[in-house]
């Protein structure tokens, strides 16, 4: 395959990844543009061909990004977000080993071993500068397709491996149903015949894949249990309703409109409770409301207070209220006596929230004072939520688990919560400055893949949308449209139990990423001590050469 085709597959595949992402939502594409990457991928093209992999797929997931605050933001993130698919590039440079020149065992370690340096580079943008930006993982595009269980047995971590996996598998098949039919393949003809041996291995990689996301589908069902012991645990089942306020217009300003957020999502709830008043709608046991929606801090503000009360009093059970501090971005359970349980957000958005640098790079732009001054909260997102009406469906208290926006692309945060007693998952978010983008969509599949993760009902409630009410399996039983007034309700499960993702914490994250990083270090070593063998050789030829030619004059001389 020439020089230039590769890079634009390369390029090509980029595009196919993005295509996963919702709202396309493409789960195939991307196992298909890992195997047209790696198709494209060669020892000479390697660190090119991987940075505009990275490039293309960032340009297009980002946008949202300067929706507000111009195009240079969003440019500027997906070029440093595509460094890191350049360092990967680097370390396929050593790893990568096609069938056309190595035995098929070397082919399939070297798969894997990508596979792992792929989940190592990931996990280093997801934690690295500032907390890191986990939003373009693999395994975001996943929900809705069978890859999406392996989520239960290893986090996000192990859907992208399997997804990369799969697409290496799927790459060495396409190559050897390929060898000797297409043009771009006749310079990989296998030696021996060799590749009449990928076809089965490639299938049976395949089948591994599909039948291990079987396994974990399988395993993510709970089992039966005993009536008596499932009431005693409080797993059944609670009404919930997730309201959506609207916000007064688009862009950066609606914040400096704090009050008629606050008042559109009473309005909203106040004529939510008229009809459970009337027997339109049954009654709640908890409402949600979204990060932001009361903007005026109602400790320092009455009547800010009066009006969250007075919405808590008319639908008859706890809210929970998205609000600020000078010092956090605070999410309150409001209840009959008032303001109780609260989780102050823990994974801030740099350059949003909180400024890094702000007074070396208020040198270069004031815009840098635009940024909030928030403080990390130190909770484990963790919130009592306590039903009070005569009238609900339950009297005991469930334990919400609270991601407050930016917080659901980051494992620690539901992971804290769950292993905490989080019975109920929440995703309180303000998506209303990043318009009719596609990044509350993008945020909406985090969401649902962490309900499957962790097999827990979640709710979404968010500003101007999309609001959405979550099953365990990860489908949607409720959402709004965005930018509109809406109320969602449904009656869901409540579970206590922990699922694998849920017991080994960040493990399997780290034993993938560090066999992805040795392995790459034992190539690169290889690599090195063969140029060096191979210089010491060629050196050593050398002299035998210039040592024979020098016996043959002297024999000629004599």
């Amino acid at each position: 395959m020439p020089r230039f085709f590769r890079l634009v597959v390369a390029a090509f595949s980029g595009l196919m990844l993005f295509a996963s992402y919702q709202p396309t939502g493409l789960w195939w594409s991307a196992p298909l543009g890992c195997a047209l990457f790696f198709l494209a991928l060669d020892r000479s093209n390697a660190i090119l061909a991987s940075w505009l992999q990275g490039a293309v797929l960032y340009l297009l997931l980002l946008p949202w990004v300067g929706e507000f605050v111009g195009w240079y933001a969003w440019v500027a993130l997906a070029i440093v977000q595509s460094l890191y698919s350049l360092l990967f590039g680097i370390g396929a440079r050593y790893l990568i080993r096609r069938p056309s020149e190595y035995p098929l065992t070397v082919v399939a370690l070297s798969s894997a071993a990508l596979s792992a340096w792929f989940v190592a580079t990931e996990w280093l943008r997801s934690s690295w500068p500032f907390g890191g930006f986990p939003w373009g993982r693999l395994a975001w595009g996943q929900v809705g397709g069978p890859l999406a269980w392996w989520i239960q047995w290893g986090g996000p971590a192990l859907v992208t491996f399997v997804v990369v996996l799969s697409g290496a598998a799927l790459a060495w098949l396409l190559w050897a149903v390929g060898v000797g039919r297409f043009p771009f393949f006749r310079r990989q003809q296998a030696p021996n015949s060799r590749y009449h041996w990928a076809v089965p291995a490639a299938v049976a990689l395949a089948l591994t894949v599909g039948i291990g996301g079987a396994i974990s589908l399988t395993a993510s069902q709970d089992p039966p249990e005993d009536p008596e012991q499932v009431k005693a645990n409080g797993e059944n089942s609670v009404r919930i309703a997730a309201i959506q306020g609207n916000v007064p217009r688009l862009g950066l300003d609606f914040a400096a409109q704090r009050r008629a957020v606050l008042d559109n999502h009473a309005r909203q709830t106040e004529k939510y409770a008229a009809r459970v008043a009337t027997g339109e709608e049954q009654q709640p046991d908890l409402v949600f409301w979204p990060e932001n929606a009361s903007d005026v801090n109602p400790f320092i503000n009455p009547e800010a207070a009066r009006i969250i009360q007075r919405s808590v009093d008319s639908v008859g059970a706890p809210i929970l209220v998205g609000t600020v501090s000078p010092e956090h971005n605070s999410m309150y359970v409001w209840g009959a006596d008032g303001a109780g349980d609260v989780h102050e957000k823990k994974y801030l958005q740099p350059f949003g929230e909180y400024m890094p640098m702000r007074d070396l790079l208020r040198k270069i732009t004031p815009l840098v004072d635009r940024a909030g001054n928030f403080q990390p909260g130190t909770d484990d997102g963790a919130v009592q939520m306590a039903p009070f009406s005569p009238n609900s469906s339950r009297s005991e208290p469930v334990t919400v688990g609270v991601a407050t926006c930016y917080e659901i692309s980051f494992d620690g945060a539901p992971r804290d919560a769950v292993l905490a007693g989080a019975q109920l998952l929440s995703t309180p978010t303000n998506n209303a400055t990043f318009g009719f983008t596609d990044m509350t969509y993008q945020q909406l599949a985090m969401s649902r893949m962490r309900a499957m993760e962790y097999n827990r009902s979640l709710v979404v409630a968010a500003t101007s949308g999309v609001s959405a009410i979550v099953m365990p399996d990860g489908s949607v039983v409720e959402q709004s449209h965005i930018f509109t007034p809406a109320t969602l309700t449904a009656t869901v499960p409540l579970h206590s139990n922990l699922t694998i993702s849920a017991k080994v914490g960040p493990w399997v994250e780290r034993i993938i990423a560090i066999v992805g990083l040795l392995a790459t270090i034992g190539a690169l070593t290889a690599s090195r001590v063969g140029v060096a063998s191979t210089n010491q050789e060629s050196r050593r030829a050398a002299a035998r050469k210039q040592t024979r030619r020098a016996q043959v004059g002297t024999k000629q001389r004599k």
